[in-house]
């Protein structure tokens, strides 16, 4: 594996010599589907601020230089998923694999075995993650991976799980996170990174850009295939007007992650959250706020916590009064409104509520502001809007789509 020191003078290196020799590439769009976990999601708010926990405390550990720091929290099972298929040897076996931005390893065996092939090679390093949410332990290998197809990665470094804890019905995680949230992953070389399968794409000259793009749209089943990557750019018919770039923030931990800066604002005049560090994440399910603007937020839409969910509850005749949630970031303002804001009704029973009840889907995030990561726009966010991973220049960019103001439910 790269030590970190020399896969950093390789990226730059890259960056500057390799870009202009590189095939100009169409950028490659792969379809994933949203998935429910029905044993789980009656879990929904715990499995968020489990994973919201972890995130600010794994971030804080690695900015005080401690990698390989052992943070236990209880496993929640991973309770609604983004999934993409994904081959690994050759010939493949199809995983099932959770599209995660807030993690950067990419690992399998949870469900379906890993098959060694003969592109399979084991290297001598262990591999353990811990995701708040649950976590895996097992050994290193590189291998073949295959994304759609016409993606084809060499000797990708993967996981394979002898041990796994809440990941039931899916195979592990296909982590798309920036590059040094692998760093002490990995035993006995903890310093080492690994790089990811977004990173392998644009070293290997399969893509043009070190850039992902990530389209959702509003679900109303438990299973949609309503999903995208675009792998080495965006997808322009995903999504309306133009995008606003944010550079990642450099306030830690959020700056560990896809983080950036952003205020929130309910209806015209009232704040939620003045200016502050958070993250952009797929692997969580809801908009999580901190504690404070949280208890503001309730306050103003006059809902009520919903002791079967923990989501927010709210009336009907809130619900005809509700203001949109305004997100400002990047210079640019983003409008969540008030259709937006409310859990599929649809879903209701899946989530152990009740189906003529209306939740919000903004809940809390179980700290105060102030701590350096103070809110996750997850996915119930980025079903309304279209989002880009840009490792190349260090920024997440932000755009609204035909679905921002759809009324699906």
């Amino acid at each position: 594996m790269f030590p970190k020191t020399l896969l950093t003078t390789l990226l730059l290196a890259l960056s500057v010599a390799a870009n202009p020799v590189l095939v100009d590439r169409a950028p490659v769009s792969v379809s994933f589907s949203r998935r429910v976990n029905a044993t789980s999601v009656q879990h929904l708010v715990r499995h968020d601020q489990a994973r919201a926990k972890y995130l600010k405390q794994k971030g804080a550990a690695k900015a005080a230089g401690l990698e390989d720091a052992v943070i236990n929290f209880p496993v929640e099972n991973q309770a609604v998923s983004y999934i993409a298929s994904i081959g690994v040897g050759s010939p493949a076996t199809t995983y099932n694999l959770i599209v995660d931005t807030g993690s950067s390893n990419t690992w399998v065996g949870a469900g379906t075995e890993y098959v060694e092939t003969s592109t399979s090679t084991q290297t001598s390093n262990s591999v353990y993650v811990s995701y708040g949410s649950g976590s895996f332990s097992g050994i290193e290998y590189t291998d073949t991976v295959t994304i759609g197809s016409s993606l084809t990665i060499t000797e990708q470094s993967i996981g394979v799980a002898s041990s796994s804890t809440g990941f039931d019905s899916v195979d592990g995680i296909l982590g798309i996170g920036p590059l040094d949230l692998t760093e002490g992953t990995l035993s006995p070389d903890y310093s080492s990174t690994i790089p990811t399968v977004t990173d392998n794409l644009f070293f290997q000259g399969i893509i043009s850009a070190h850039s992902i793009g990530i389209s959702f749209e509003p679900s109303q089943t438990g299973a949609d295939l309503n999903g995208e990557i675009t792998w080495g750019g965006v997808y322009s018919s995903k999504y309306t007007g133009s995008i606003t770039y944010i550079p990642v923030t450099s306030t830690s931990p959020a700056n560990e992650y896809w983080g950036i800066n952003q205020s929130i604002k309910y209806g015209t005049s009232t704040t939620i959250l003045s200016s502050t560090a958070g993250i952009v994440d797929t692997g969580t399910t809801l908009i999580l706020i901190a504690t404070n603007g949280f208890n503001k937020y309730k306050s103003a839409t006059g809902a009520t916590l919903d002791n079967n969910t923990g989501l927010l509850a709210i009336s009907s005749a809130n619900f005809n009064k509700l203001s949109s949630l305004f997100f400002t970031t990047g210079g640019t303002t983003f409008e969540l409104t008030a259709n937006a804001q409310i859990w599929p009704r649809a879903l209701n029973n899946d989530i152990g509520g009740t189906a003529s009840k209306i939740y919000l889907i903004t809940s809390d995030l179980g700290s105060n502001s102030g701590e350096g990561l103070d809110f996750i726009n997850g996915q119930s966010f980025l079903e309304r809007f279209y989002s880009v991973f840009d490792t190349a220049n260090n920024r997440v960019g932000l755009a609204t789509t035909p679905f921002t103001k759809a009324t699906s439910n």
